[in-house]
């Protein structure tokens, strides 16, 4: 009896042992998470851009990778996984760890027009994915052929109108910036303008120079060299202020489209559950960054405008942008090749 009374005492020291125990490796198990999260990064870095090498944004997110490595004190490498539209990689990025060493490029058609575009979406850009900053945005050059009647934009709506049907705007594809804007000009402006889907921006460019196509939006950095070349005629800019680059082009609006704002923009994102305190220093980081003089330069030399913010402001962003593209897949009634 001595003997049980000894081992029953003895089991209840054991389990009040344990007991006792595990708040305190809990405790533990907290301070070191929690000191992971202060020391972040302590490893390299993962940058994933769901398009592919040597692209505008590959080049984009190679500068900030270099100058985010400057400042961390880690190593932060580009991989490339693109395809479907930038929905491969975005999709890499949503279902990767939350702990801060995988990030990625959060860009315009995976994160707010593929989702009203595709039936179905390998992750949900709503509840997946954290923004954390935008970096730029990069309006869009209204540009026409050179054989086109038109000086103005009221002049190019006036001869659409006049001849309903016959004046066609190019694009690297459905979906695309290029296209949408060129969606949302005939459809705030009241005029029959005919799309044609092209494999790419440059053969659609190419087209545009030779006079094929009466029209085309392009991304500044693709636009401007054949503008400086006098071989088509810029006509009005996409964004709400007019291009450092280009000050004598008007903006839509002021050209008589009020309402028009049309961007091909990209930020930085992360998995969604990513620790707060991450997301935060990554995004005083990035602002720095998005400051230097060297980064500044190479967004406004491409015809973009350098972002900034809270990871609040990107979201909020993001979401408007895709109730807009929304409307717009809805009304010119696209879908996906």
């Amino acid at each position: 009896m001595k003997y049980l009374n000894h081992l029953v005492k003895a089991g209840l020291v054991t389990v009040m042992a344990l007991l006792y125990a595990l708040p305190v490796a809990a405790q533990g198990q907290t301070a070191s998470t929690a000191s992971q999260t202060s020391d972040w990064p302590t490893k390299g870095i993962t940058l994933i851009s769901p398009y592919a090498a040597g692209g505008f944004s590959d080049t984009r997110m190679r500068l900030l990778a270099r100058k985010l490595s400057e400042k961390l004190g880690q190593p932060v490498v580009v991989e490339n996984k693109s395809g479907a539209g930038g929905v491969i990689g975005t999709a890499v990025i949503a279902k990767a760890a939350p702990d801060g060493y995988t990030i990625g490029s959060g860009n315009l058609a995976p994160l707010a027009v593929n989702q009203s575009l595709m039936k179905k979406l390998p992750y949900d850009p709503a509840k997946d994915i954290e923004p954390v900053i935008l970096v730029e945005n990069s309006p869009l050059i209204l540009s026409v052929a050179n054989n086109l009647p038109v000086k103005n934009l009221a002049e190019l709506i006036a001869l659409a109108k006049k001849e309903p049907g016959k004046l066609t705007f190019g694009s690297s594809g459905i979906g695309g910036a290029h296209h949408l804007s060129g969606e949302m000009f005939r459809e705030l402006s009241g005029i029959q303008i005919v799309h044609v889907p092209y494999k790419g921006g440059s053969p659609a460019a190419t087209d545009l120079m030779a006079g094929h196509l009466s029209m085309m939006f392009e991304m500044g950095y693709a636009a401007l060299p054949s503008i400086r070349a006098d071989r088509v005629r810029p006509i009005a800019v996409s964004s709400n202020k007019r291009l450092a680059i280009l000050p004598d082009v008007p903006t839509m609006a002021e050209a008589g489209v009020p309402g028009f704002e049309s961007y091909n923009w990209q930020g930085i994102i992360v998995p969604a559950g990513t620790p707060v305190e991450i997301t935060t220093k990554l995004n005083k980081v990035l602002n720095e960054v998005l400051l230097d003089p060297e980064v500044q330069r190479a967004i406004i030399e491409s015809g973009g405008q350098p972002g900034s913010g809270s990871a609040e402001d990107f979201g909020r962003f993001i979401t408007a942008e895709r109730a807009k593209w929304s409307k717009v897949i809805q009304q010119a009634q696209i879908k996906a090749e």
